[in-house]
């Protein structure tokens, strides 16, 4: 079993940043991979970004450049770096962690870009 607990969302200007992170507790030495997704009213949750054990990540296009995603072994911690975020970054910011062929996730927390 692996427990998550996200934090960092709040309320932020256009242009402004954010740093979201992810505490993993458990079963955390049998994680393969750790993402962020994000999910905004009336619609489905989508990928952000993910990090492989091997510091390996993907971005979705519509952050690519913008955001960071990164993992602290140490302190069991998965961190989003948010820079020049946009109104339609607004969503609940969700973690996750993939682990003996199951996927948990965290419980979630909101960010909202304002204009």
């Amino acid at each position: 079993q692996v427990q998550l607990v996200e934090s960092g969302g709040e309320l932020v200007q256009a242009e402004g940043s954010l740093r979201l992170s992810c505490v993993a507790s458990g079963s955390i030495f049998s994680i393969a991979s750790m993402g962020w997704y994000r999910q905004a009213p009336g619609k489905q949750r989508d990928m952000v970004a993910v990090i492989t054990s091997g510091g390996s990540t993907n971005y979705a296009d519509s952050v690519k450049g913008r955001f960071t995603i990164s993992r602290d072994n140490v302190k069991n911690t998965l961190y989003l770096q948010m820079n020049s975020l946009k109104p339609e970054d607004t969503a609940v910011y969700y973690c996750n962690a993939f682990s003996r062929n199951r996927l948990y996730w965290g419980q979630g927390t909101q960010v909202t870009v304002s204009s």
